[in-house]
């Protein structure tokens, strides 16, 4: 597996916030700096070393640990201890190929049910992710990407669709970081929001659904790229 985490490395002490219990906030914190891959898949999580470095006991680290293997986020070794889920070229295939047929029927429902207000949304969050990536606002694009997506499902006003799709957020979320942090790539992402979009306007739910299975398509085709690379 992984190195261990080294003190100072890429961790720094928790800001401790009054109407939030600490178990709450060190489960945040570790849980974001795997998704955004501080902390890298087959990384060795240790209880002193985490609690030293984040300025807390080690009791919230444990339960932060055990949640964060329930989510799949996190393996534990017999005799070895925890480390950071490692993800597979397969994982990332299954994945997106059940997030492309997903978002292909959200973009679909929703060109026939979103309303006009929804629309109007869709449209200034389109915006907001354009102006995001010309500042290279990495967490503003990558905000802007999960609004525009949450809001296209929410509108299908299909709440076992919506379940689904939550159910898959943390592994997207770990993807969706490695395509949006290139620039270059963000820029095809807008025009493929366009896309979308354009066709949601036009109440046209084929050309909404052939759009969105695109659009995750090409993410999988560059995730899988860069993973390739990577090994």
């Amino acid at each position: 597996m992984g190195e261990e985490l080294k003190l100072n490395d890429k961790l720094e002490k928790l800001k401790l916030e009054n109407y939030k219990p600490l178990r709450e906030i060190v489960f945040e914190y570790l849980r974001e700096a795997i998704l955004s891959g501080k902390l890298e898949p087959g990384q060795r999580l240790m209880e002193v070393q985490l609690a030293e470095q984040l300025g807390v006991s080690r009791t919230p680290v444990r339960e932060t640990i055990r949640k964060l293997e329930l989510e799949g986020l996190v393996v534990m070794i017999p005799r070895k201890g925890a480390y950071v889920a490692d993800v597979s070229l397969k994982d990332i295939i299954d994945v997106l190929e059940i997030r492309s047929a997903l978002e292909g029927l959200a973009a679909s429902l929703a060109a026939d049910r979103m309303s006009d207000e929804d629309i109007e949304k869709l449209e200034v969050i389109s915006y907001e992710f354009k102006k995001s990536l010309e500042k290279q606002d990495t967490e503003g694009v990558i905000q802007r990407d999960v609004d525009f997506h949450d809001l296209i499902f929410k509108s299908t006003n299909n709440q076992k669709l919506i379940q689904i799709n939550n159910s898959l957020r943390e592994q997207v979320h770990r993807f969706r970081i490695t395509y949006i942090s290139d620039f270059d790539t963000s820029k095809a992402l807008g025009e493929e929001h366009r896309q979308i979009l354009e066709s949601i306007i036009k109440r046209d739910s084929e050309g909404a659904m052939r759009h969105a299975m695109h659009h995750i398509e090409n993410a999988q085709n560059f995730i899988i790229e860069r993973f390739r690379r990577k090994k």
